[in-house]
């Protein structure tokens, strides 16, 4: 086919208006399982903050003869101290001020707040990932050192399953001082899993889920001889496969597995949410900054830290295989 010889055409035509969508869409995810899944939050007052862990005695043979005398005691076990600190995170941003609202822009009536907006989500994310996505020991910092919290991987040392050369993390003083040494990387599997849920039911623990990468969630979905059981879920929610989909019956309880895209992907946390607390020197704020010209200076900061209340109720299956 053919056009009319002269016909004017839009390649033509000067003066077309732009057809741009008022939406920005962002892909980018916002969800934060490990600080949103905690049931309690902490408020502190100092930049190194403590608390106190205990345990019970084990178990043993306790008969007494009637009207017996008491003549010894049971030595006191005194509790323990641990500490770590807090860490600031922050995001910052300058706006030309004929941004916000004398320009007319797509999707947003002020760049000012919604560059604020964005920046509030993104220090959410920093968040999760500070804690979860990093092997960091505690520091204390100095003039010209930031201070770090302990991360999640930092404080497990008593249920875990380490690839070869890998080795747990330490506490001097009641701070983890030695973060966890990365081993041999290998797949992971329903035995390695059932071992530290194992281990972490008889210290007492009662994890509610399992946190992973997606690779490692991949693989725990398919364990052998799971799909074909399944989990009696409400009746306005899809069936649950058990160990394929959302939760795993194991032998010691049944614990939902959650992705996670910030946690670090070679490494699965059996984690139970009430031993989890964030501690909040300085909740996440908005501070306008001095002024010294035609735009305006914002940042957006924080100040938290990571408190486990007891690593003996959580496990880590470590040194998993991310592909």
């Amino acid at each position: 086919m053919a056009i009319v010889t002269n016909t004017f055409t839009r390649y033509s035509a000067i003066g077309i208006r732009e057809d741009l969508s008022n939406i920005i869409y962002n892909i980018s995810p916002e969800t934060t399982p490990f600080v949103s899944n905690m049931s309690k939050r902490r408020s502190v007052k100092n930049t190194y903050f403590e608390w106190q862990t205990d345990s019970l005695s084990a178990a043993a043979a306790n008969k007494q003869l009637d009207g017996d005398d008491v003549g010894s005691f049971t030595a006191v076990t005194p509790t323990a101290r641990l500490g770590n600190y807090t860490q600031i995170m922050r995001k910052v941003g300058i706006i030309a001020d004929n941004l916000d609202g004398a320009i007319d822009e797509a999707g947003r009536r002020s760049e000012l707040a919604y560059q604020i907006t964005k920046q509030g989500n993104e220090l959410k994310r920093d968040v999760e990932y500070n804690l979860v996505g990093v092997n960091a020991a505690a520091a204390a910092g100095a003039t010209g050192t930031a201070r770090a919290t302990a991360s999640l991987s930092a404080f497990i040392r008593t249920n875990t399953s380490k690839g070869s050369s890998g080795a747990d993390p330490t506490v001097s003083s009641g701070v983890v001082n030695a973060a966890r040494t990365d081993g041999t990387q290998r797949a992971i599997t329903e035995t390695l899993l059932k071992t530290v849920l194992q281990a972490v039911w008889t210290q007492g623990g009662d994890p509610k889920f399992l946190m992973t990468g997606a690779h490692v969630k991949t693989v725990v979905s398919g364990f052998a001889g799971i799909a074909a059981q399944r989990y009696m879920a409400p009746s306005d929610s899809p069936t649950t496969i058990i160990g394929a989909a959302d939760v795993y019956m194991s032998d010691f309880g049944s614990i939902s597995i959650v992705p996670n895209r910030f946690s670090r992907a070679r490494d699965a946390y059996v984690i139970d949410p009430d031993l989890c607390e964030l501690a909040t020197l300085r909740p996440m704020q908005q501070v306008e900054l001095a002024k010294t010209g035609d735009a305006t200076k914002f940042m957006m900061l924080t100040e938290v830290g990571l408190q486990i209340n007891q690593e003996a109720g959580l496990g880590i299956v470590a040194d998993l295989s991310t592909s």
